[in-house]
């Protein structure tokens, strides 16, 4: 029962003779909530008409967040609508795209409960939940021995897609090779490399960088022009951008102002209008749910450099482009700017143009939104961490379910509640060696001084080792209020230790965690633990 009131939400809604919504959800790799336009206004020095027009005619949401300021934990919420640290170890795999499965084929996905709802699934882009490649010697993949004439044993097939068109990885991670329906595309004879950090590699022969991009909206244009009315469908379209390396199409080089970071970010704004023209086509742009947002923050190390620099970002903002929007920090932080994303939802037939909602958001909540919108059924063990947002899209100025929200830096455990955001590290929460300040291991050192004794486990739960900040007064986190704020602290504590105890963040029975111990203090550094009582 717990999401089968699609059909009263859809006479409310007006819509009870309406067909099934198609649904095509973009989600672009490393894009900052400062980089499109419509969310960083003045601060961004990009033009992105497409996305900007998308959310004239839609509904833009102002407080959506990942479940975590990187890449792979991000979609692992997403695609199963259960926080990313309650999963057990991965499956073991080789270096970069060569990762092993991020959870079991038996888990319940998108792809497996639209495909149960009777819609087509696609996915076209970026994978990086892992996969199983057959090899020649019959051991873990890595670089030197997977056997490219043979059909990958798990990829999205498994997941729940009809079709798929994927890279594994990263577009700077090899092997940089396309796998359709997990069957490798060409010959994975060549080694290559890519600018930023220029990891070579195995690579398809005729493997371009700057090709990759508008191979995918090409791949996602026949997916949709293969489709009828009659029948839904549903496409996740992974953009590689503008995750590094900064790699335009010929087609936008020196289009943007700002040099080649804005071509690539203009290249990903044309995503939207490359997947409206192609429904516009077919006739089937009027009930298609268009989502798009990001899998977390921009990285301090991308930028107009093409080799990864450290504080790159920070030179673009001396041009006037702040890619965090007006908050602070950026990808692996557990600040806004790495955490925070844009989120715009376009349907012409279910939503009306021009709205904005300020309610709390994860993108872990697209599993419970996807079925009360498709009518596709989720038990109480499905999806414990994903709450719908489907009444936002009819109501977008009501308040919406979800009142707290549990995410990640790289490590290091972050909880919303209301207004209210517990970070449970000192300092950025990442290593900082890429332009988040503090550091990982500053911070601690200057937090133990500050302490001035030898601290215990629970210590490290309270100030000064922790972070609060009232996000209604502080979008820029600059005020550290968990000193004068102990019982809030130790409440939101509270509330992460309960809904790791219940498996679960919703209503319904207990659950449990694959992954047998979870510490609240996850990520400390090996010289604190030493240290501690």
């Amino acid at each position: 029962m717990r999401f089968q009131l699609t059909f009263i939400w859809l006479v409310a809604f007006g819509l009870h003779a309406a067909p099934q919504p198609n649904i095509v959800f973009i989600l672009a790799d490393d894009l900052g909530i400062g980089d499109v336009n419509c969310y960083g206004e003045e601060q961004c020095q990009i033009e992105t008409p497409n996305i900007d027009t998308l959310a004239k005619g839609g509904l833009r949401f102002t407080d959506a967040h990942v479940q975590a300021s990187v890449c792979v934990p991000t979609r692992v919420a997403i695609m199963t609508g259960r926080y990313p640290w309650r999963f057990g170890s991965p499956q073991r795999g080789g270096s970069w795209g060569f990762l092993g499965p991020r959870f079991g084929t038996d888990t319940f996905t998108l792809g497996k409960m639209l495909r149960a709802a009777k819609y087509r699934t696609g996915y076209v882009g970026k994978w990086h939940l892992g996969t199983v490649m057959e090899t020649k010697d019959g051991k873990v993949q890595d670089p030197t021995n997977v056997d490219y004439t043979k059909p990958l044993k798990v990829g999205p097939v498994q997941h729940g897609f009809d079709e798929s068109f994927i890279l594994p990885g990263s577009l700077d991670m090899y092997p940089y090779a396309f796998a359709r329906n997990n069957i490798w595309q060409g010959e994975v004879t060549a080694q290559k490399g890519w600018s930023a950090f220029n990891r070579v590699g195995p690579a398809e022969k005729d493997f371009e960088d700057h090709e990759v991009i508008e191979t995918f909206y090409r791949e996602a244009e026949t997916f949709i022009g293969k489709q009828k009315e009659e029948n839904p469908f549903f496409l996740f379209l992974a953009l590689t951008a503008p995750h590094t390396p900064t790699s335009p199409g010929k087609a936008w080089q020196g289009k943007s102002k700002l040099g080649v970071y804005g071509d690539f970010v203009m290249e990903v704004d044309s995503a939207v209008a490359r997947v409206l023209g192609a429904l516009k086509k077919r006739g089937l742009y009027e009930n298609t749910l268009v989502l798009f947002a990001s899998d977390h923050g921009a990285a301090p190390y991308a930028g107009n450099i093409l080799k990864a620099t450290p504080n790159q970002m920070r030179s673009l903002e001396k041009k006037g482009h702040y890619c965090s929007g007006p908050h602070r920090g950026y990808k692996f932080s557990v600040y806004e700017g790495g955490l925070r994303v844009p989120l715009i939802a376009h349907w012409p037939k279910g939503i009306k143009a021009g709205g904005t909602n300020h309610s709390l958001v994860g993108l872990c909540d697209l599993m419970a939104t996807f079925a009360e919108l498709s009518g596709g059924k989720l038990t109480p063990q499905q999806a414990p961490d994903s709450i719908s947002f489907a009444p936002l899209l009819k109501n977008p100025k009501s308040k919406g379910a979800r009142e707290n929200l549990v995410m990640q830096s790289i490590g290091p455990f972050v909880v919303r509640d209301g207004d209210w955001k517990l970070c449970l590290c000192p300092g950025s929460g990442s290593h900082g060696r890429y332009g988040n300040t503090p550091g990982m291991d500053e911070a601690w050192r200057a937090k133990l001084k500050e302490f001035g004794k030898t601290p215990t486990w629970k210590d490290i739960a309270k100030a000064p080792f922790v972070q609060l900040f009232n996000m209604a007064d502080d979008p820029h986190e600059d005020h550290n209020l968990a000193a004068k704020e102990p019982k809030r602290v130790a409440r939101m504590v509270a509330l992460l230790r309960q809904q790791i105890t219940n498996g679960r963040s919703t209503p319904g029975p207990k659950l449990a965690n694959e992954r047998p111990r979870i510490n609240i203090n996850q990520r400390v550094p090996e010289f604190v633990r030493k240290q501690l009582k």
